[in-house]
């Protein structure tokens, strides 16, 4: 079966943060599968002087430094000549949170560039003219964007068909149907006294489906009952 294959930009200052966790786990196997595509730039690339500044003191005295118009045109600038970009996303702490309908829907584009944030972060007027959208992770300060792009990729590139091998697996995880996902067990069914419910042991998929469906609302319920739509 031929899946589509999914095209990943990321722009970043620090680009070697990158590495071990692209190489490693789901997105080996998806680059392997040839399901997904990354491709990693050094901002520091497209710098214009040859000390390769990508970062200048803000205009009003402010504390700080942030990254520049220039290099960042000149990098998405050169990216968007060769292809056509569905996102060009921006990792900020004021971005929209990001949740599961965010990365179901991004995986199911063609191309995207993620720009990770750096420093006190951008000039606004990149922000006003190249990014179409800004995600965040949480609300907490990271000193750099990278991590916060890593985790938005691998949210991503694991419920792209073929990745996981269990088709089904994805499909079940937690903020999937707007509810946490129910307790799991595997083997033994008996651990220093302590049981796995009798009802996964039966066999019987209608009354489990209906445990795990009563547990995932509990679940929920007590744990973030925010998620729950009166």
């Amino acid at each position: 079966m031929n899946f589509q294959l999914l095209r990943i930009d990321l722009i970043a200052v620090c680009p070697e943060i990158f590495d071990s966790v692209l190489n490693s786990s789901i997105l080996k196997i998806a680059a392997k599968k040839n399901l997904v595509k990354i491709e990693v730039h050094n901002l520091h690339d497209y710098a214009s002087d040859k000390y390769r500044h990508i970062d200048d003191t803000p205009y009003g005295g402010a504390a700080g430094m942030l990254i520049k118009c220039e290099p960042v045109f000149r990098c998405i600038e050169s990216l968007t000549a060769e292809r056509h970009y569905d996102e060009i996303i921006y990792m900020s702490p004021d971005g929209k949170k990001l949740d599961q309908s965010d990365s179901n829907q991004l995986s199911m584009l063609k191309n995207i560039i993620i720009l990770s944030g750096h420093y006190k972060g951008i000039d606004q007027r990149i922000r006003d003219r190249l990014i179409t959208r800004e995600i965040s992770i949480g609300d907490y300060v990271l000193s750099g964007g990278e991590l916060a792009s890593l985790v938005l990729v691998d949210s991503v590139v694991r419920l792209l068909p073929g990745v996981i091998s269990d088709s089904e697996s994805a499909l079940e995880d937690s903020f999937q149907n707007g509810l946490l996902e129910a307790p799991q067990y595997t083997k033994p069914a008996d651990f220093r006294g302590l049981t796995v419910p009798d009802v996964l042991l039966g066999g019987n998929h209608k009354l489990i489906d209906k445990w795990r469906q009563e547990q995932s609302i509990d679940k929920t319920r007590k744990l973030r009952p925010d998620l729950l739509v009166d």
